[in-house]
């Protein structure tokens, strides 16, 4: 076998094993959150999927609106937990990202809809706007959208207090 025809084996078998190696964290990770709703009394369904080289978990039905806090603070322990959960598990470190009650997915759209009016006020202002601190998870979505409609944007300061800068093109 040639050196080309073999590398081109190690390409194609290389997302396989990771999207294994995500479908087990997804699956350690459903077997804790499962056992956190048993012992809590609470009923819910969980979706295990792999999006964006990444473990995405979704807890759905039931009354779950409290284990996402305001703002998301609950949501955002409980993702912790779990990862570490996994990372126990496991041996590797986990980005597996969880959603409780299509949270996550809401707020992705209204993150998008803040970054899109965000970048058509910096384009017509040509000056630079400082965003509310965000977390992580929402930071990047402001990052990728801004992106996509061809301006810049970085984060600055700490956590909790770390938020988004955009830049006019």
């Amino acid at each position: 076998m040639s050196t080309v025809e073999n590398q081109t084996e190690v390409e194609e078998k290389a997302p396989v094993s990771l999207i294994a190696k995500l479908e087990e964290e997804g699956d350690i990770a459903a077997d804790y959150l499962e056992g956190l709703l048993d012992i809590t009394d609470l009923d819910g369904d969980i979706d295990i999927d792999v999006e964006n080289d990444r473990a995405a978990l979704a807890i759905v039905g039931g009354k779950l609106r409290h284990l996402v806090g305001s703002d998301g603070e609950v949501l955002d322990a409980l993702q912790e937990l779990t990862r570490l959960a996994v990372q126990t598990a496991t041996g590797d470190r986990s980005r597996l990202m969880l959603d409780i009650d299509g949270y996550r997915a809401g707020r992705k759209s209204e993150l998008k809809k803040l970054a899109e009016d965000s970048a058509k006020e910096v384009t017509e202002s040509k000056s630079s706007l400082k965003l509310a601190p965000m977390n992580a998870f929402e930071r990047k979505i402001i990052h990728d959208t801004i992106q996509t409609l061809g301006l810049t944007s970085e984060s600055e300061g700490e956590d909790p207090d770390r938020c988004v800068i955009i830049f006019p093109a």
